[in-house]
């Protein structure tokens, strides 16, 4: 396994990666059940996640672990361990969301979902299962994550876009055997692996920001007059959103937006409702 993870990698690491996410439960051997499973992991210990820290130590990136850990009371967690460049664990996140199969083999749901803060920005994660449940992405889009890792042995389909621009976040979705893809907050594919590749490998710009186009468009296009290059505008088409991305050093996107009174997605939604809301209320008042 630590000679199949190290090929694995030298895959990837020439395009010096920031990040490496791996699948769900990556150490498990195909023909192993949970039982199986167990076992095996109570006798490799820690070693994987030591070679992983290895690999994020050396070539100076963040790393997931994404695997089955025992815990001390006897208890088993579908848990992802966090790797930072340095190879420390700067974060762990138990499956909130485990499956009846799990559940049946005495693995337990995580009781905590934390947003890491991290060099890299806020960053949420996700394991297969948790991908349905909207409570869970409600939580995290309320604390509005840079990114969002997501372990799976399967692949949710539409879901992952939904999540994605649900979240405002990016979204990197390693799923074994099926399509590795990375997605943009407005839930658009930016790279995948293939039938021929197992991996993909993106350059993403995490200082972004999703506007709504009513009341906006004005404001973003004299912006884009104002710093050009500067300044990128994706619109996807149909979805009336738009990605403002900073291409400057200097300053940050939300410096833009601030400085030509862009207002962010989210609060042109909350600011309809109030107002919405409001309209309904009077409306009553002069019937009454």
């Amino acid at each position: 396994m630590i000679a199949h993870w190290r090929t694995q990698f030298e895959q990837v690491l020439p395009d010096r990666p920031d990040l490496i996410v791996v699948p769900e439960f990556c150490d498990q051997y195909l023909q192993f059940d949970y039982p199986k499973y167990q076992d095996f992991c109570r006798k490799r210990g820690p070693r994987l996640l030591e070679k992983f820290a290895e690999t994020a130590r050396r070539h100076h990136t963040w790393i997931t672990y994404p695997t089955l850990w025992p815990m001390s009371d006897g208890t088993w967690r579908n848990c992802v361990h966090l790797i930072d460049r340095q190879g420390q664990v700067a974060g762990v996140y138990h499956k909130n969301f485990p499956t009846f199969g799990e559940l049946d083999a005495g693995i337990c749901a995580g009781r905590e979902a934390p947003v890491f803060e991290t060099e890299l920005g806020r960053v949420a994660i996700a394991l297969c299962f948790d991908l349905n449940f909207d409570s869970l992405w409600t939580h995290y889009a309320r604390q509005k994550p840079d990114l969002v890792i997501f372990c799976s042995l399967y692949h949710g389909g539409l879901m992952q876009a939904y999540r994605a621009y649900q979240c405002r976040s990016h979204f990197v979705g390693a799923c074994a055997g099926l399509p590795c893809q990375i997605l943009n907050p407005l839930g658009e594919t930016l790279g995948s692996s293939t039938n021929y590749h197992d991996y993909a490998t993106v350059m993403v710009n995490l200082d972004c920001c999703v506007v709504h186009i009513d009341e906006n468009q004005p404001k973003y296009l004299a912006m884009k007059g104002k710093y050009g290059t500067g300044v990128s505008i994706h619109d996807p088409g149909l979805l009336a959103a738009v990605l403002i991305s900073s291409e400057d050093e200097t300053m940050a996107v939300q410096q833009m937006i601030q400085e030509f009174s862009i207002e962010p997605l989210d609060n042109y939604f909350s600011r309809s409702e109030h107002t919405i809301g409001n309209h309904r209320e009077s409306s009553v008042a002069r019937r009454l």
